[in-house]
């Protein structure tokens, strides 16, 4: 793919556009929706959706300038609800890894329709000798979303048709 001098990719000049937008009205970034369902997991990806972040008050803030985690809440459909609660310490642990700082201090559960407007296309999985290249590539990631994410990554280069 050619790129020119001073050109900018659509989705670039569109999350320069959209997340100042989303960051003044919901507190959140398309880094997050965009990663959200790394971050919750197949059991929730396609039942659940961030709504808004509610950070403090700046005059609720320690006087020693600290931080204050702030509130996700999550939009859920009907009964998984009811799991996804009992599942909020590891959903905290997993949004503040994937900020990297202690953002996050509570998650609200709100139920109701959540509609997945963008499916990603399922890949199918690799068999024989690609597979096999691919596991010796990942031996020894330990980490078990860092191993997903490059499974998924080497999936989508090994089965791409080459022109």
């Amino acid at each position: 793919m050619a790129t020119f001098k001073g050109a900018n990719q659509i989705s670039e000049i569109a999350n320069g556009i959209v997340d100042p937008v989303l960051a003044r009205r919901a507190g959140i970034n398309t880094a997050l929706l965009g990663s959200w369902e790394d971050i919750v997991g197949e059991g929730f990806a396609d039942c659940t959706r961030p709504e808004k972040i509610a950070w403090p008050r700046r005059s609720d803030l320690p006087e020693d300038g600290g931080h204050r985690p702030g509130v996700l809440t999550v939009a859920c459909e009907g009964a998984r609800a009811l799991f996804l609660s009992h599942a909020q310490g590891e959903l905290i642990a997993r949004i503040n890894g994937f900020f990297g700082y202690p953002a996050i201090g509570q998650v609200r559960i709100v139920q109701k329709p959540v509609s997945v407007a963008i499916t990603k296309p399922r890949i199918r999985k690799l068999e024989g000798e690609k597979a096999r290249r691919l596991e010796a590539m990942m031996d020894g990631i330990e980490n078990e979303n860092l191993r997903r994410a490059v499974e998924r990554l080497g999936t989508a280069v090994l089965q791409a048709k080459r022109k």
